[in-house]
C-alpha cells in the first residue's frame, strides 16, 4: 500500500473557489501588509548580521512563533490534511513524536552550542568542530535541499492563486516567487520574520472557523471517530496495527518511534537552519533556547486544524480521492469553499497564501545565509567588507528564488508532496544529524569523521530509496520506507564516524570550547544572570511533552 498525496494536477482541475469581491478585498489588503513590513524594516538592514540574523535582537516570542510559521507551509496545510483524508488519525505521529520531543531538544540541549558558539548558520558549526571538506559538503546539500524544499511551497502557493483567479500555473509561479522575493529583498530576516509573526495568525484566523465547522457538520470529534470507524482501526486510532506483523500503512512502532521519532524528527528540527535561524536571531541565549519550546506548544495542537478536517473532509465531500473526484490535497481548499460563508471564505484563503509564502521565505532567506557566509566568503571570496557580502546576500535572495521558480516546476511533476519532502529529508537531513549529534557528544570524533558520517549516510539513504523504488526491498508504504531509509542512513553514518575516526586525530580541547558537550560557552549577555523559574525552557519542554502524552490519550480514548 502506497501512502499518497495527489497533487500532480492543479488544485484548478476539479476546484474553482468562488469569491466574492469582499474575499478579494481582503486578499489585496494583506498583500498591501505584506509589502509594508518590508517597507518600514529596510532602514534597519545595515550590515549583513541584519539581513541574516536581524542583528540578534528579537524577543523569543516573536521568534517563537515566526519558527512555527515558517513550518506551516505547503506540507502542513495541504500535505496533512490530505494525508490525515486518506490514512487517518495515524498522522498525528508527525506532531507528537516527530516533532515536540525534538523542539524541545533544540531549545534544552542545542541552542547553548549554536548561541554560545556564535556561529552564523548550522554549516558553520561543522566548520568549527571538524573540518573544511565536512563544511563544504554540509553547505552544499543544505542549498540544494532549501531550493527543492522552497520550489514545493511556490507550487503550492500558485496552484491555490490558479484555483482563485485562473492564471495559469506558469505565470502564477512567477508571480508568487517575486512578491515574496520583494519583501525578503526589503527586510531581510527580520521583514520575514515579522511577516511570518502576522502570517501565522492569520492562518489560525483561516482555519479556526473551518476547524468549528467540520466538527459541527460531524458530531464533534467523538461523531467523526464514531462514522468513520467503518476506515477501519488503524483510521481512527494512531497506534492500532503498528506491531511488526500489522496493518498500519504509516509503518510499524519502530520506524515509527527511531525513524520518525528520533533519526527524521530530530534530523529536521535541530540542523533545518531555515528553523534554527529564527531561534538564532533572538537577543540572547535565554530566548534563543525558549524559542522552538515556545513553538512546541503551537505544534502540539495543530493537527486539529490539519489532519482532523481532512479527515472530515472524507463525509463532507463527496467522492473526495476517488477516481473522477477531488483529489486528497483538495481536503481544505474544498472545505472551505463549501462551509465558509463570503468575508471568512477570504480570510481563510489568505491564510493558504500566508503559509505558502511563510514556507517559502523561510527556505529562501536560510537559502541566502548559508551561501553567502559558508560559501562565498569561505571558498570564493574571503576577506571582503561586510557591505559587500550584505550586497552578495541579497543578489543571492533573488537566485535562489529563481531557481526555486525552476525546482517549483520540478514539484508540479510529483504526485505526493508528503513523500517528496520526507524523503528530502531522509537524504539530507539525516546524515547531517549524524555529523552533528556525534560530533557533539563525542569529544574524540576525528576532524575528517564527519565528512565521512555524511557521504555514508547520504549514500545509504538514498540507497535505500532506490532499492525500495525498483521492488529489491518492500516497506508498507512509501512513508515507511523514509522511517526505515532514516534509520538505515544513521546507523551507517555513525559507524563510518567511528571507523573514520580511527585514523583521524580529534582536534584538541582547546579548539572545541563552546563545541561539544561538557564545554559550552555561555552567552556573555546571559552569565552570572539565572532566569526566573517560570522562564525555564526545562520547565516549559516538560509542559510540551507532557501535552502530547496527554492527547495521545485523548485521541486514543474518544
Amino acid at each position: 500500500m502506497t501512502l499518497t498525496v495527489a497533487v500532480s494536477e492543479p488544485l484548478a482541475a476539479g476546484l474553482r473557489l468562488s469569491l466574492a469581491p469582499l474575499d478579494y478585498t481582503l486578499l489585496v489588503i494583506y498583500f498591501i501588509f505584506v509589502i509594508g513590513i518590508g517597507f518600514a524594516l529596510r532602514r534597519l538592514v545595515q550590515t549583513s548580521t541584519d539581513f541574516f540574523l536581524s542583528g540578534r535582537s528579537l524577543p523569543s516570542w516573536i521568534t517563537g512563533i515566526a519558527f512555527i510559521s515558517a513550518n506551516l507551509g505547503a506540507i502542513e496545510i495541504l500535505g496533512m490534511a490530505a494525508s490525515g483524508a486518506q490514512y487517518g488519525v495515524s498522522v498525528v505521529h508527525y506532531y507528537w513524536i516527530g516533532a515536540v520531543p525534538a523542539m524541545v531538544f533544540l531549545g534544552v540541549v542545542m541552542m547553548p552550542f549554536y548561541y554560545g558558539s556564535r556561529v552564523r548558520s548550522v554549516p558553520e558549526y561543522l566548520l568549527r568542530r571538524f573540518d573544511r571538506k565536512t563544511h563544504l559538503v554540509n553547505a552544499i546539500i543544505f542549498v540544494l535541499a532549501s531550493v527543492l524544499i522552497a520550489g514545493v511551497n511556490l507550487f503550492a502557493l500558485a496552484a491555490v492563486l490558479e484555483s482563485l483567479l485562473g492564471i495559469p500555473l506558469a505565470i502564477a509561479i512567477v508571480a508568487s516567487a517575486l512578491f515574496v522575493l520583494s519583501y525578503i529583498l526589503l527586510g531581510g530576516l527580520s521583514s520575514a520574520i515579522y511577516n511570518e509573526v502576522m502570517q501565522f495568525f492569520v492562518i489560525l484566523l483561516g482555519l479556526i472557523p473551518l476547524i468549528i465547522v467540520a466538527l459541527r457538520e460531524t458530531g464533534g470529534i467523538h461523531g467523526l471517530f464514531s462514522k468513520l470507524a467503518t476506515q477501519g482501526t488503524a483510521f481512527t486510532h494512531p497506534w492500532a496495527g503498528t506491531g511488526l506483523g500489522g496493518h498500519n500503512p504509516f509503518g510499524d512502532w519502530i520506524g515509527i518511534v527511531f525513524g520518525l521519532g528520533f533519526c527524521l524528527s530530530f534530523a529536521y528540527w535541530t540542523t533545518n537552519f531555515a528553523e534554527v535561524q529564527r531561534a538564532m536571531s533572538a537577543k540572547d541565549e535565554a530566548n534563543a533556547r525558549l524559542t522552538p519550546i515556545i513553538a512546541a506548544y503551537p505544534k502540539a495542537i495543530i493537527p486539529f486544524a490539519t489532519v482532523i478536517p481532512g479527515m472530515a473532509a472524507i463525509l463532507l465531500i463527496p467522492g473526495l480521492g476517488t477516481a473522477g473526484g477531488l483529489t486528497f490535497t483538495d481536503a481544505i481548499p474544498a472545505l472551505m469553499n463549501k462551509y465558509l460563508p463570503v468575508g471568512v471564505l477570504g480570510v481563510a484563503v489568505t491564510g493558504l497564501l500566508a503559509a505558502f509564502m511563510a514556507g517559502m521565505a523561510a527556505n529562501v532567506s536560510s537559502f541566502n545565509a548559508v551561501w553567502t557566509y559558508d560559501i562565498w566568503q569561505n571558498y570564493i571570496r574571503p576577506g571582503r567588507p561586510d557591505s559587500y557580502y550584505l550586497r552578495v546576500g541579497r543578489i543571492t535572495t533573488a537566485v535562489g528564488v529563481f531557481i526555486g521558480i525552476g525546482t517549483a516546476f520540478i514539484a508540479a511533476g510529483y504526485n505526493n508532496i508528503s513523500n517528496y519532502f520526507q524523503a528530502l529529508f531522509s537524504f539530507f537531513n539525516v546524515p547531517i544529524f549524524v555529523a552533528f549529534i556525534v560530533g557533539m557528544f563525542w569529544r574524540k570524533a576525528g576532524r575528517g569523521s564527519g565528512f565521512w558520517g555524511l557521504i555514508v549516510g547520504t549514500a545509504f539513504s538514498f540507497g535505500t530509496w532506490v532499492l525500495y523504488k525498483l521492488g529489491v526491498i518492500d516497506f508498507r508504504s512509501d512513508i515507511a520506507e523514509t522511517q526505515w531509509g532514516a534509520i538505515f542512513g544513521f546507523a551507517a553514518g555513525g559507524l563510518a564516524m567511528a571507523v573514520a575516526s580511527i585514523w583521524s586525530k580529534p582536534k584538541p580541547i582547546s579548539e572545541l570550547k563552546g563545541l561539544v558537550w561538557g564545554h559550552a560557552e555561555r552567552d556573555p549577555a546571559t552569565v552570572g544572570k539565572r532566569p526566573p523559574r517560570y522562564k525555564s525552557p526545562l520547565l516549559w519542554g516538560i509542559g510540551a511533552l507532557v501535552i502530547s502524552v496527554l492527547l495521545y490519550v485523548y485521541i486514543e480514548v474518544v
